[in-house]
């Protein structure tokens, strides 16, 4: 993976400093989506930590753009998040419904592996070179993104779209590739408490375009391991 991206240098002493990495974001999108699960589990009438939490969607589908776009080996990238999307389906389903396996609703993993391979699929269009090749190669983003719906992905059209936007506007400067992904946001969740999923767009404006110390193992098993740990506690009160 390559230290750095194109579209995050600037000149130093630049406004805003940059002094984020990939695995700050990542730590930042993990402990606030464990304060939305917790809060939804244990402390529903703290609203903070559920509004807190809809700052975690924008933090991984960044990261998950930058790393497709950097990583050495897309297949296993691709492999990786699809296997432990798998892994979390029984645990999610276990906090969310109380019952081994439940269809109607799927992980965020499992969201994530379908913007990865809508992803990989988009990029072996596009390197065909011809132009009903790219045009189809768009046309397929849409269609990744709208039977993420009957899929009963978690976010679905958000979680999806926010990946191929971040991906598709990487060369962009950052401001650009955050407002852009705002304004998506603002378009397809704009009720409740999901206006506050703006804030995690807050502290993308201080990526470095860095990735940072890695600790790829962690992020992949901290979510299957926090969903069984909120399972097993809420199981002993």
């Amino acid at each position: 993976m390559t230290d750095r991206s194109t579209d995050s240098r600037r000149p130093e002493g630049g406004f805003p400093p940059r002094f984020l990495d990939g695995t700050s974001l990542k730590l930042l999108a993990c402990a606030c989506m464990v304060l939305d699960h917790a809060g939804d589990s244990f402390f529903p009438e703290q609203v903070w930590m559920r509004i807190l939490g809809r700052m975690a969607l924008p933090l991984f589908a960044f990261c998950l753009a930058e790393g497709f776009a950097h990583t050495r080996d897309r297949g296993r990238y691709l492999k990786r998040m699809g296997l432990f999307a798998l892994i979390s389906e029984v645990p999610f389903d276990l906090v969310t419904s109380g019952r081994i396996l439940e269809l109607t609703h799927q992980n965020i993993m499992l969201t994530f592996f379908w913007a990865l391979l809508g992803l990989s699929l988009f990029e072996r269009l596009r390197n065909k070179g011809t132009r009903p090749a790219s045009a189809g190669a768009f046309v397929l983003l849409a269609f990744f993104s709208l039977f993420s719906l009957p899929l009963g992905m978690d976010y679905h059209l958000l979680g999806t779209g926010l990946v191929f936007l971040f991906y598709l506007l990487r060369r962009k400067a950052l401001p650009v590739r955050l407002g852009c992904g705002a304004l998506f946001h603002v378009l397809l969740r704009n009720v409740g408490i999901y206006w506050f999923g703006l804030l995690g767009f807050v502290p993308l404006l201080f990526y470095n375009g860095r990735r940072g110390r890695g600790l790829k193992w962690f992020f992949y098993v901290f979510y299957p391991a926090h969903l069984l740990l909120i399972w097993a506690v809420r199981g002993l009160l």
